[in-house]
């Protein structure tokens, strides 16, 4: 199992605190130290599990596909104004990552990253429409291969406090390829072209790299 490299620091402090305990039980067998070391051994596997990055090259590129950024499930698809950066109307899909997910977060398209902003802000649940302007988040634009220009959102939830983000501006996008993690439970939004053709339905389950969310034209 290929591990994230944000996870390896979590990893390795969970490993060490349920190595200490199982010594402790082994040769001293203090009272409660079994039900500790099972705790925590629960919990190394669940950081395991969370940390998890799985090897998924997209097959086929294809400038035109929108491959879905993150695992997760489609919780929005609308009409929506967007004010930060491309200042007009567009589609807005939202994919909501519970603590389950896979957590990596992936460029949907390839081009050239013309915007990055982070900003501080609450930590309202993920699926609550006001988290994608007010909790803290990552919004980053591409210049697109295929011409119009994505806007991708990485969302804190009410688990997730640190959002990573390896976007700058002027670096080139490939897609498929990692752009950055948001760590226990988030949300990403895609801002698409209203002409973009959408390929997914609402409550619809899909992984990065190997589910198309839209065809550009």
């Amino acid at each position: 199992m290929n591990i994230h490299k944000e996870g390896k620091i979590y990893l390795i402090f969970s490993l060490l605190i349920y190595a200490v305990l199982m010594l402790l039980w082994y040769f001293l067998g203090l009272p409660g130290i079994s039900w500790a070391c099972i705790f925590f051994g629960v919990i190394f596997f669940l950081v395991l599990n969370f940390f998890r990055n799985p090897d998924r090259a997209i097959s086929q590129p294809d400038k035109f596909n929108v491959f879905a950024p993150a695992d997760g499930k489609i919780v929005v698809i609308e009409k929506v104004f967007e004010p930060e950066f491309l200042q007009k109307e567009c589609i807005q899909v939202s994919i909501f990552m519970n603590p389950l997910n896979v957590h990596v977060n992936r460029y949907p398209v390839g081009g050239k990253v013309s915007y990055s902003r982070y900003h501080p802000g609450k930590y309202l649940v993920a699926w609550d429409p006001k988290s994608s302007t007010e909790n803290e988040r990552t919004t980053v634009g591409i210049d697109s291969d295929a011409g119009p220009v994505i806007l991708m959102r990485q969302i804190a939830g009410a688990l997730a406090r640190r959002i990573v983000c390896y976007s700058k501006e002027g670096d080139i996008a490939v897609q498929g390829q990692d752009m950055g993690f948001i760590k226990f439970g988030s949300r990403v939004d895609l801002f698409l072209p209203l002409d973009a053709q959408i390929q997914v339905a609402l409550d619809q389950k899909v992984k990065g790299n190997l589910d198309a969310i839209a065809r550009l034209k």
